[in-house]
């Protein structure tokens, strides 16, 4: 609350009472805003509610799951946000928000479902006439402003990230003395995680659509681009420098996390992949370096080497431009999985120590008499876990154990070999 101030007080208290004033208005401003549009919100659900979700149970035009699935959890969320705008009203923000965010598993089962919702919904338009009719009728109602169904949808996304930006304000507008000033902190903390998982959600959607349209440009099937952990970051054309001196060639390479894809276009005659690419090799990023090499390109464009395992890569472009981002791209690539493998790597070092313990060492008779009975039990019972499935019988407890805990360990370093036995064709993915 505000009050004058006279002439005689102090510049230090006349600063902070101003400070506070300017706190006020900009809060107020904010909190009209909130109400303003938290009514315009409540409105479009109720819309969506009475002309789709109430009137489509009634008449059966569609099933129930295909119902749930188009409109998920969004009744409940009408509820809800009916609870927030009395609040608002009142001009209780901080209780409001801090009852809302109670109920943010519904917003975050509705996030979840939204790509699903919009296929169905798109399925449903072609499949059913019954259905397109009336969902035509209804958007053509005066009170939905030509507003179509697959936006309506999309409401409770854009109003979360609006919800973030508007307690932000109220926050940064409420002094840390006032109790409000924790419960709307708590409310831009649960809405922020929200608000992530949208955007979250929203790029693994958009990475899954560019590795969709990877795999149909390649022909055959017998490369797999849809790999879970995978993600897309670039393509395009760049020229390979033989070793021998021959005239480089120009090769489309696709760039994702964990490989580097060489693919040459097929034949423009061929009746069905003449627009599509054939896959020549896979290139691990796991043990790959990548560094500029100076002094080959008369200035114009630039040259790279890639160095594998097993194989080493000169990339040359005449753009200078482009070949410094395909630089760029491929050093955060490399770096970013090789952080990751490291972490992997000791944990994996760490499960196995145990295995890979000398069994000779453990079968003489100079160490079974001073260890004893108990300590030949649990070495059966170690190796016992680790055989997953490799016999059904006990381990007898006898010397001759030793022998069977030699025999159960081979199986368990077989798959360090496994990459060598898949890298004899070239568009295995390692």
């Amino acid at each position: 609350m505000s009050f004058s101030l006279s002439p005689f007080t102090p510049m230090g208290i006349r600063s902070i009472q101003e400070q506070r004033d300017r706190w006020e208005r900009k809060r107020s401003r904010t909190g009209r805003e909130l109400v303003q549009s938290e009514k315009s919100y409540c409105q479009q659900l109720d819309l969506i509610v009475t002309y789709f979700v109430e009137i489509l149970k009634a008449k059966g035009t569609l099933r129930q799951d295909i119902r749930e699935s188009i409109f998920s959890s969004i009744k409940s969320i009408h509820l809800i946000n009916q609870t927030l705008l009395t609040h608002l009203e009142l001009g209780r923000f901080s209780v409001g928000f801090e009852e809302f965010c109670a109920h943010l598993q519904l917003y975050n089962t509705y996030v979840d479902n939204i790509q699903t919702a919009k296929k169905v919904l798109m399925v449903q338009v072609k499949k059913s006439k019954a259905f397109r009719r009336f969902k035509k009728l209804q958007e053509s109602r005066p009170e939905f402003s030509q507003q179509k169904l697959e936006d309506l949808l999309t409401l409770p996304l854009q109003r979360i990230q609006q919800y973030k930006h508007f307690l932000r304000d109220l926050t940064e507008n409420t002094s840390p003395d006032n109790p409000e000033f924790q419960q709307l902190s708590k409310a831009v903390k649960a809405v922020s995680e929200v608000a992530q998982r949208i955007q979250d959600n929203a790029r693994s959607h958009e990475n899954h659509l560019q590795l969709r349209r990877v795999q149909k440009q390649l022909k055959g099937r017998k490369t797999r681009i849809l790999t879970p952990g995978r993600w897309y970051i670039r393509e395009g054309w760049l020229k390979t420098v033989p070793p021998k001196g021959t005239e480089a060639k120009p090769k489309m390479f696709y760039l994702f996390s964990d490989i580097l894809l060489q693919a040459k276009p097929c034949s423009p005659i061929h009746p069905t992949n003449g627009d599509k690419f054939a896959c020549q090799r896979i290139y691990p990023l796991k043990e790959c370096t990548v560094d500029k090499v100076f002094g080959h390109t008369k200035s114009q464009g630039g040259l790279i080497s890639l160095t594998f395992a097993r194989a080493k890569l000169l990339l040359m472009s005449d753009d200078q431009v482009d070949i410094n981002d395909w630089y760029r791209s491929l050093c955060l690539a490399i770096g970013q999985l090789k952080s990751k493998n490291t972490v992997v790597h000791r944990r994996d070092e760490l499960c196995r120590r145990p295995i890979r313990s000398d069994p000779d060492s453990q079968n003489t008779p100079e160490l079974q008499q001073t260890r004893g009975i108990k300590r030949t039990v649990m070495l059966d019972e170690e190796v016992w876990e680790h055989s997953e499935g490799q016999s059904s019988s006990s381990i007898p407890l006898t010397a001759e154990s030793g022998h069977s805990t030699t025999k159960r360990l081979k199986p368990n370093e077989a798959p360090a070999a496994r990459p060598q036995e898949s890298s004899g064709s070239s568009c295995v993915i390692l």
